[in-house]
C-alpha cells in the first residue's frame, strides 16, 4: 500500500514538473557488522526508490521489519532492543545525486548523492558515492557506506559490544526500467 502511495505521488509530481520519474522495480539494502566476536549480517529486498530525472532527487526507503537474518533470534534483537522497529518502523534517505546523468546515454559513471539519511527516529546528513550503470535494461544503482549506530542513538549494551560493530556498512541496489522516449 504504502509503494502504491508512493508510486502515485512521485507520478503526480513528475506530471507537474514535466520530469520523468523513474521506479525501481528491484531494491536490496543489506548490512554488515563485523565485530571480534561475530560477524553480522541481514538483507531486506523490499525497499522503494525513485529518481526524478530533472531535479535529480533521489529517495529509499525500507521497512525496519523487513530485514532478514540467518538466525531468527538476532532478528528479533534487531527488532526489539536495537532499532525499535515497532517504534521507528522505517528508515529513509532523501536526496539529490551531484553530478548530471544522461539517462540515454549507456555505461557506467561514479556519482555523488548528498541527502539525509532518517533511522531509529535520528536524521543525519551523508554524503554517498554510487556505481551507476545504464543499459538496455535501464539503470542499476549500487553503493556502499558506513553508518554509526551512535549517529542514530541505537544502543548497543555492553554486554554485547565485542558482537555487534559501532559502524556497520551498509548496501544499496536498486534497479529501475528507464522508459523509452
Amino acid at each position: 500500500m504504502k509503494t502504491i502511495a508512493l508510486t502515485i505521488l512521485l507520478l503526480l509530481t513528475a506530471q507537474i514538473t514535466n520530469a520523468q520519474t523513474l521506479i525501481a522495480d528491484q531494491v536490496s539494502l543489506s548490512f554488515f557488522s563485523e565485530a571480534p566476536l561475530e560477524n553480522i549480517s541481514a538483507t531486506s529486498k523490499q525497499g522503494v526508490s525513485a529518481i526524478n530525472s530533472e531535479t535529480q532527487s533521489i529517495y529509499f526507503k525500507v521497512a525496519i521489519q523487513t530485514f532478514e537474518f540467518k538466525k531468527p533470534l538476532m532478528q528479533e534483537h534487531f527488532n526489539e532492543k536495537y532499532l525499535e522497529s515497532d517504534r521507528y518502523p522505517y528508515a529513509e534517505f532523501k536526496g539529490n545525486i551531484q553530478e548530471p546523468i544522461d539517462f540515454d546515454k549507456k555505461g557506467t559513471s561514479t556519482v555523488t548523492a548528498n541527502g539525509e539519511l532518517s533511522i531509529h527516529n535520528v536524521t543525519k546528513s551523508y554524503t554517498v558515492q554510487a556505481q551507476l550503470q545504464i543499459n538496455d535494461k535501464g539503470l542499476t544503482a549500487e553503493a556502499t557506506f558506513p553508518v554509526s549506530l551512535q549517529d542514530h542513538d541505537i544502543k548497543i549494551p555492553r554486554l554485547v559490544i565485542k558482537n555487534i560493530a559501532e559502524v556497520v556498512e551498509v548496501t544499496v541496489v536498486a534497479h529501475y526500467n528507464v522508459p523509452t522516449n
